[in-house]
């Protein structure tokens, strides 16, 4: 069998791919701006928040959680989630690589 696409790419830039999809929906930066007001929340409230049902909700939590952005426990009936900061800090990195490199180059491009 074949080599798939994402061999040709590096673990980190396979890594980054994964989180930038998971935000690539405006529902999920909605969740995630919520969670970052609220510190913590049950899957309940996110969907008293947003304007779609609580399969859809559930849905784009698990893509969040997949990517690593979000994290989850169970309690009683209810899952608790919050930020997962490791996810961010490798975003916050990538952009922040990419800012030094521009500050560097001061537009010395076309």
């Amino acid at each position: 069998m074949g080599a798939t696409k994402t061999d040709y790419f590096t673990e980190s830039q396979n890594e980054l791919a994964v989180l930038a999809k998971a935000l690539g929906h405006p529902a999920r930066i909605a969740i995630m701006e919520y969670l970052l007001k609220v510190d913590a929340c049950i899957c309940g409230d996110i969907v008293n928040e947003l304007p779609l049902s609580q399969p859809t909700v559930s849905q784009h939590l698990k893509e969040l959680k997949n990517a690593d952005l979000i994290k989850g426990s169970i309690e009683g009936n209810s899952i608790c989630y919050c930020i997962n900061e490791p996810g961010l800090e490798k975003i916050k990195g990538f952009f922040e690589h990419i800012s030094d490199h521009l500050a560097k180059k001061k537009n010395e491009c076309c």
